[in-house]
Parts: structure tokens; sequence; C-alpha cells
């Protein structure tokens, strides 16, 4: 039995049946152990892990067990299943100003689980939502950015309007009683309405986390008047901080460099698709956001070698059902079935009936609900035997990318910087590794979104 259908047979067993079976959130944390997506740092995951344990003891689950994750995902997100275990990603630590403001989202989602919502979501929604939702963070795939078709805007809604309120009250009384500022609240959600807005409005992608329910004007209006009510909750004397936060920020990992595709020594990653493709030594590898594709040095051959991403067939077909039936190639010959890794394929070569063209290759991948098409050819030079090779190695070496790949080539960390007199974030984007939005990126991870700057003495977060 595969990861994925364990994952499926023991949420059912967990929230239908009762079962004494590993319930969604063991078999989700194996998951991202198997795959090496939790993120590397001890540091951390005892840090959420101590914060956590403060809010459980002045819960109604004051001694039992949780287990809290930081996941190696540059996604903004947290999640918890009814078996209590709490998800957090590196991607919505690096958005966090403060403790007040993690242990404010850690308290709303240890909610959930105390206030059964899991469970008590099902009977509203479709289960194929739910195991969708839980199954994309299980499979590691940072393809919720318009590649993945499991997570529907209803599992991104979350629990609904009325369970993340619940939640919210829940997270606000156990975060009063803690020790903690109410106002973290309030400023978590604002920073991840924040976050919304730079996604929406300036990225033109959506947004994951469910919590976002505190932009709704009524809810905004009550957890306002939550935090006004819970004053008299406060303790005596206020508890110091678990750790230096910033101390904790400084060298946290930022963001995802491969997302939107990385050459690096010939090979191509791609961490939203999550694939690697390996190109003939010496080629010359580029990207555009529709393809990849190499060339050959001018001085050993005049071939060339393509990749890009094809929309999924409307009927279900096979890889060479896809290549005669949907892009309707009547042009192939010797062609054969291929394995690449566990993806299905199929290669071929392309009839050369005009042009200086020597030979013509191609072939097709299905990958996780997609399709990759190679084109190749060589042209009036260069060796027929070897281009063949060459193509077919460059086919071959199509895998799926791991958390160990994505970190080879993702170095972008936060840095904390003092802020100078008359210091702005147009200034300080100069010299980070975003050239994309560089400024308001700066100024959402800092709370200032959409147009503050730094304030002289304010401790920044910087990327480099």
């Amino acid at each position: 039995m595969t990861m994925s259908m364990r994952l499926i047979v023991g949420l059912l067993f967990a929230i239908f049946a009762g079962s004494a079976s590993a319930g969604p959130g063991a078999e989700t944390y194996n998951e991202f152990l198997e795959k090496e997506l939790l993120y590397p740092d001890e540091e951390w995951q005892e840090y959420v892990t101590e914060i956590g344990e403060r809010l459980l003891a002045v819960s109604p689950h004051k001694g039992k067990t949780y287990t809290f994750v930081v996941t190696d995902q540059s996604m903004v997100n947290a999640f918890a299943t009814p078996d209590a275990y709490i998800f957090i990603t590196r991607g919505i630590l690096a958005h966090f100003n403060s403790e007040d403001e993690l242990a404010a989202v850690v308290g709303h989602e240890i909610g959930h689980v105390v206030g059964r919502h899991s469970k008590r979501r099902m009977g509203r929604i479709r289960l194929g939502e739910l195991l969708g939702w839980i199954g994309s963070f299980a499979t590691g795939t940072n393809s919720i950015y318009g590649l993945s078709n499991t997570l529907t805007q209803t599992a991104i809604a979350g629990y609904g309007r009325e369970y993340e309120l619940e939640a919210d009250e829940y997270g606000t009384e156990w975060l009063v009683k803690a020790g903690y500022n109410p106002r973290g609240l309030l400023d978590s959600i604002q920073m991840l309405r924040d976050h919304d807005d730079f996604q929406r409005m300036v990225k033109n992608r959506p947004t994951v986390y469910h919590g976002l329910m505190g932009s709704h004007p009524a809810h905004e209006k009550r957890l306002h008047e939550l935090v006004q009510q819970s004053q008299h909750l406060f303790p005596e004397e206020l508890m110091e901080p678990e750790r230096d936060f910033h101390q904790m920020i400084a060298g946290l990992s930022y963001g995802d460099e491969s997302s939107t595709g990385v050459v690096k020594d010939g090979v191509y990653y791609h961490g939203a698709l999550r694939l690697i493709v390996k190109f003939p030594d010496q080629w010359d590898v580029r990207a555009t956001p529709a393809e990849v594709y190499g060339r050959a040095p001018q001085a050993t051959a005049d071939a060339k070698i393509s990749v890009k991403r094809q929309n999924p067939p409307e009927e279900q077909q096979t890889p060479e059902e896809y290549l005669t039936k949907t892009l309707r190639r009547d042009d192939l010959e010797d062609g054969e079935e291929i394995t690449v890794g566990p993806y299905p394929g199929y290669l071929a070569s392309v009839k050369v009936v005009s042009g200086t063209a020597q030979k013509r290759k191609i072939a097709v991948i299905y990958k996780d609900g997609g399709v990759y098409l190679f084109n190749g050819e060589l042209g009036a030079t260069g060796s027929v035997e070897e281009f063949e090779n060459q193509f077919a190695e460059t086919v071959m070496s199509f895998r799926a990318m791991t958390a160990a790949d994505q970190r080879l080539i993702n170095n972008q960390k936060l840095k904390i910087v003092e802020a100078r007199p008359g210091m702005t974030y147009a200034q300080l984007a100069q010299n980070i590794p975003i050239k994309v939005h560089g400024e308001e990126t700066l100024r959402v991870i800092n709370g200032h979104h959409p147009r503050g700057e730094p304030r002289a003495g304010d401790l920044i977060k910087i990327i480099e």
C-alpha cells in the first residue's frame, strides 16, 4: 500500500470509525518525514513545542499529548489534525514579528483540536475535499499555486466562519492565561490579511491559510471584543517569552528559489512542479516561464532539447495516445513505452521530411496529473548516435524533486538589521536576492504592508 493510500485509510478510520490505527496527523507526519520535509532545525522544532506546551498547560487539554511540527515549506500555512498534530510551515514563521503572534496561531490551531472541528466539519464538506486538503500537505507538493486540482476553494476556506471564530475564542483565552499579549491574535490576523492581499494583488496567487476569516467585518469586530473582554484574565505578572524571537528568526530559511525554476550546473530544478531534468554536460541550459531548453556547444553539434508542461488530456489516455490523439502526431516511428522512475512515458523518433535536420526525437512523461513533453532536434552537424543517447538520457533523468534538492539550491535566509534614520524598503530591496517585488516582500514580512517604512531603531527582517 502506498503512503497516500495509507493516509486515506488512516483518515477514514480515525474520523469515521474511531479506529486505534494511526490517525491523519501521524500519517501526515510520517509522509513529511519520508519526504524529508521536516524543517531541519532542532531549535525551531523545540521552540514551537515549548510555545504549544505553554498554551496547553492552561487549556482543557492540559496533560494531553500533542505533537508540534515545523515543516520545510515556503507556503504560509498552519493546520491541525484531529489526533492532536499541529503543523506550522517555516513560510508562516518568516511573517511573524513576535512570539505573541506565533503563539496566537498555535493557540488557534489547538482550538480546532479542542473544538473537534475536523470531525464536525466532515458533515458539511465532501470527503474528497478533506482528503485532498490533507493529502496536498502530506505529499509535500508545492503545486498549490494553480497547479493542483486537489485543493479546492472549499478546502482553502477551512472550517467555516463559525469554527474559525470558536478557535479564536479558545486561543485568546489561553493566550492571556499563558501570559501572552492577546493583541498578538489581532496582529497575526493583520499579518495574514496583508499576506493575502500581497498574494492576490501583487503576485496574482491564491492563499492557503484557512484562518483568514478574520477579514470578515463581523468576525473582526468580535475579535476586538474578545481581546477587550480578556483583560481580566491577565496574570498578575506577565511571563517572559520562551526565547528571543528575533534571535530565532535570524537565519531562518526563506522562500523557495526553485518555485519558478532554477538552472544549476546543467540541471533544471522546479520547486512548484517538483521535478528535475538533467541536460547533457557542457550544454547551455535556460528556462522561460513556458519551457526549459538546452543547446549543445556549437563546436560539437547543432543540437537542442526542450521540455515543457502540457495540459492533461480531456479523457484517459496512455502517453502514446496523448501524442497520437491529443497532439495528433502521425509522424512518429520507432516508438516505445518507457518507465521513468515511477512515471509512465513514451519515446519515439519523428520523421524528417524537410529541412536540414538529421534527427528529431519526441517523448512524453506523465507525472502527478501533469504531462511533460520533450522535443529534440539534431541539425546538420553532430553525431546521430550521440544525439539519440543524449536525448534518451535527458528524458530518463526526469525525476521528482526532493527536499534535499530544494535545500541544495535554496540559500536564502532571513537576517535582522536595526533600521537607521531615513532607511527605506526601496533601499533595502536593492541588496536582496529577490529582484521581483522585493520591496513589497520586505514590507509584508515586516508587518508594514502596503506603504509603511522602517522607523529608526526597529529590528527589520531582510533576505540574504
